[in-house]
């Protein structure tokens, strides 16, 4: 009984239309993220160290990139003691339809979730950069006998219509429940916040079985957790608030959480690993994230051909890497990306295998992967050249999509 009796059912189908280009090939969880991770890393290390084994990916949209990673980074249960991290494409097993809301994936895939003996199912985003201790918050579910536990964290009101916001009693049970709201409903002791649902769901096993055969007979219903389903069971149901963030769990709390669903927030959340103390904490030595690594040689610094040094600062640099008398500054580069002679890079994000010529300037940008940039180069300085030819944000940041073909 506990989380040996668990199975966590992560949602990565997502299309991610706000991180264009950066998914025109791959899904959001499979964004690659600070220099050497997936965003999907995040929850699956979370499930690792929490002690769940027993993990269904499901995927949907341009799900290849995806697929690889969990095949060369994340087979490593023993499917000999019924471990596993399984990816499950859509089947269309109950009708015509591609997924059409959270719940309705779930319920497409409900005959996986029926043969399998778990007591509790985990209900999980990958795409989403956090730390958590789920058996610290499946612990909470247990003592509460809760039917349905919701993880919450705190928000400012003026963010509360991006979520699902909540109101809780002292009992931490759920009195009200409603998805971006116009008129959030502030706490009672702290006026300037909110609770807000973090996507992230424990159900006991009959009852999501129940919940969602239920839903799926309801026309009207959009087939969404958030939308449909909380609203409703909250009144019939013990379903209670779990806060992120807290003391409970062996992961330190830092207390962060970040939806990168958009190039500016994905462009802010690596921006904020090269903080001096960075509001993520990568280096909490037993609550590692596990990754896929190439074996690459480390990265170095050369003098380029004109004698210039090649150096960096605060910067994060991947294996493989190469700096031929170029400059780095506040930076990430993935790996095995070259920085040629007396090229400057500044504030900008460059995925592997990026390779930039000589005399080039860089800044404020993302270049995807197996970009070749010209000597010469300029790219973050000329606003109206950069819209002509690239994707830039509401903040300046370009975008340079994978394998890009400079005339």
């Amino acid at each position: 009984m506990g989380i040996d009796n668990t199975l966590a059912v992560v949602l990565a189908g997502g299309v991610g239309s706000r991180l264009s280009p950066l998914t025109l090939d791959r899904t959001k969880p499979a964004v690659p993220f600070g220099g050497k991770y997936r965003i999907i890393d995040f929850t699956l290390a979370n499930c690792l160290h929490s002690g769940i084994r027993r993990v269904l990916v499901l995927t949907q949209y341009k799900s290849h990139s995806l697929q690889k990673h969990l095949r060369d980074g994340w087979s490593i249960f023993n499917s000999e003691l019924g471990e596993y991290i399984t990816p499950v494409p859509p089947q269309k097993r109950t009708g015509e339809d591609w997924y059409t809301g959270t719940a309705d994936s779930i319920y497409q895939n409900i005959y996986l979730l029926e043969r399998n003996e778990a007591d509790f199912i985990i209900i999980l985003s990958g795409d989403h950069i956090y730390r958590m201790d789920y058996a610290a918050m499946l612990k909470q579910h247990m003592e509460s006998a809760a039917d349905v536990t919701v993880a919450c964290m705190e928000v400012n009101l003026q963010q509360a219509q991006e979520f699902g916001i909540m109101s809780i009693d002292e009992s931490l049970q759920i009195t009200e429940f409603e998805e971006k709201p116009a008129h959030p409903v502030a706490q009672p002791d702290n006026p300037d916040t909110t609770l807000a649902s973090m996507g992230i769901y424990i159900f006991n096993r009959q009852q999501l079985f129940d919940t969602l055969h239920d839903d799926h007979d309801q026309e009207e219903s959009t087939h969404d957790f958030g939308r449909d389903i909380l609203p409703k069971i909250i009144h019939t149901h013990n379903v209670c608030a779990y806060r992120f963030g807290g003391s409970s769990g062996r992961v330190s709390s830092d207390r962060y959480w970040r939806d990168v669903g958009t190039i500016d927030a994905y462009y802010q959340a690596n921006m904020e690993l090269l903080e001096p103390i960075p509001p993520l904490d990568l280096y909490q030595n037993d609550w590692p994230i596990r990754t896929y690594q190439q074996q690459t040689p480390p990265a170095r610094t050369v003098p380029g051909d004109s004698g210039t040094e090649g150096i960096f600062t605060n910067s994060i640099l991947a294996g493989g890497t190469i700096i031929a008398g170029g400059s780095v500054q506040h930076s990430i580069l993935f790996p095995n990306v070259f920085i040629g002679d007396e090229s400057f890079v500044e504030d900008s994000i460059i995925f592997s295998g990026v390779t930039i010529g000589k005399g080039v300037n860089i800044r404020n940008c993302i270049i995807d992967k197996y970009v070749s940039v010209p000597d010469g180069e300029t790219i973050g300085f000329n606003p109206e050249l950069d819209h002509q030819r690239f994707t830039v944000t509401d903040k300046k940041v370009v975008v340079i999509p994978k394998g890009f073909q400079f005339n």
